[in-house]
């Protein structure tokens, strides 16, 4: 069992945190530790985390007595509704981004959504975006999906209404109808602000109506109403791993009201700033500074990965010593470099560790990549087995030649394109234009992980 800090508790340790000059997921703080980004977003939650870290967050502020402020009443499995969003100091590009984002919701698009692989940055640019607006809301608002259970929508919708002031009764919780009206009454009413993240955890598909479906209907509904009615003060920003089909077939009747943004990893200048605010030389073209261009180029920009390395770095035993990191794990991006050099199209043989050369990468990213194929493997197995066969193409292809690798299998065309199109919903497969043609690429992350699945597949058969 984890321990949790009380609402009260949270509030305390709040002040204490500004009295040191710090935000929420301040890098000096996880640092000192040490811990990571996602555990202090898991403290803050109010969600239960290893009790030694929970000390030290706590210990970190000034706060000895920590015992106080832990919250020893049941827990209740429902949607996580926080009501703030803290400046990140250590945010890093997407300027232009975010511009034309928070231009979009100021006119007329009711509902955003930021998609994209796991831990691309899709919460944290949410959250950015809410910072910015904020001061055009009266109120707003993050629900967490981080699970299947009791997210129904009678029960959040009950839960927002109940955040905004309103009187709910057990008769009201009962008639999802009537909360359904009075939940798009109050956002035609009023300027809030809601963030709905993880979307993908109260989605369900089958063959016949695609993968990305609502598990409950009524959010298909909502969507309805808020795109079809004359007017909204409020506005929606959704993150998913899974573009909604449902949400999409409505919202071609709205254009102006909805956008959908793919979320991509930083570039160079991006990942070069997060390393310098995590604590790193990147002045000049020192041999450090070239390897942490290195680094970020095979990962391709990816926040998470990055957070992660430069975090280790950091730390003991490295302590700011890239070169030192290089020597000691500098052959794995070496081995990717190599592959894209390499003149042969195809190879089950390429030997990527990307998710999980060290502790901090297997913990911090491995874990949440393999979730997305577990994920996959239960609910689309086709699209999984794809995945993984794709996984052996190191550059950007034609579909038709991805498609190829599972025709082998004797899948017909309907089952081929029903696998792809589970792939592109969960943005697991990326589309570029190359020379006027369209092609596919896997990202070396999710590439690292495919080829490892593939292997087990090639053993076990």
């Amino acid at each position: 069992m984890g321990t949790r800090a009380s609402h009260q508790g949270l509030k305390l340790v709040d002040e204490l945190r500004k009295n040191k000059g710090w935000n929420r997921q301040d890098s000096r703080w996880w640092r000192e530790i040490p811990t990571s980004v996602s555990t202090l977003k898991r403290f803050w939650e109010g969600k239960a985390i290893q009790p030694e870290v929970f000390i030290k967050i706590c210990q970190a502020v000034g706060l000895e007595n920590w015992g106080e402020i832990v919250d020893n009443s049941p827990v209740h499995q429902q949607a996580e509704i926080s009501y703030c969003f803290d400046y990140d100091n250590d945010w890093v590009g997407r300027t232009e981004l975010i511009n034309q984002l928070v231009n979009k919701v100021r006119n007329s698009c009711r509902v955003l959504i930021l998609t994209g692989i796991t831990g691309i940055g899709k919460t944290a640019l949410a959250e950015r975006l809410a910072w910015e607006l904020k001061g055009e809301f009266i109120n707003y608002f993050i629900v967490k999906f981080d699970s299947q259970d009791n997210t129904d929508f009678a029960s959040v919708t009950a839960q927002l209404l109940i955040s905004w002031g309103e009187k709910i009764t057990p008769e009201d919780r009962q008639d999802t109808q009537r909360l359904l009206n009075w939940l798009v009454r109050s956002f035609q009413e009023n300027p809030y602000l809601v963030v709905l993240d993880s979307l993908e955890f109260i989605l369900k598909g089958n063959v016949e109506t695609g993968w990305s479906n609502f598990q409950d209907e009524w959010w298909e509904k909502l969507f309805q109403k808020l795109l079809s009615i004359n007017f909204c003060q409020s506005r929606i920003i959704l993150t998913s791993q899974d573009l909604p089909a449902q949400l999409e077939a409505i919202a071609l009747g709205s254009p102006n009201c909805w956008h959908c943004e793919p979320v991509k990893g930083f570039i160079e200048s991006e990942w070069l700033e997060l390393f310098e605010n995590i604590g790193l030389e990147i002045e000049g073209e020192s041999e450090a500074v070239n390897y942490l261009k290195r680094i970020g180029a095979a990962y391709e920009g990816h926040p998470l990965a990055l957070r992660t390395i430069a975090g280790e770095i950091v730390s003991p035993p490295f302590n700011s010593n890239v070169v030192a990191y290089w020597r000691k794990y500098g052959h794995e991006v070496e081995e990717v470099e190599q592959i894209q050099k390499e003149t042969e199209l195809e190879s089950r043989e390429d030997q990527l560790k990307l998710d999980r050369y060290n502790r901090r990468l297997k913990r911090a990213v491995k874990q949440r990549v393999e979730k997305t194929f577990d994920r996959l493997a239960k609910d689309v197995y086709n699209a999984y087995v794809l995945l993984s066969f794709g996984s052996v193409y190191r550059r950007p292809i034609p579909e038709k030649f991805l498609l190829k690798t599972v025709a082998r299998l004797g899948w017909d065309e309907d089952k081929q394109q029903v696998a792809l199109d589970a792939l592109r919903d969960r943005y697991l497969i990326e589309e570029e234009i190359i020379n006027d043609e369209l092609v596919l690429r896997q990202h070396n992350l999710i590439r690292s992980v495919a080829l490892n699945h593939l292997r087990k597949w090639d053993n076990e058969r």
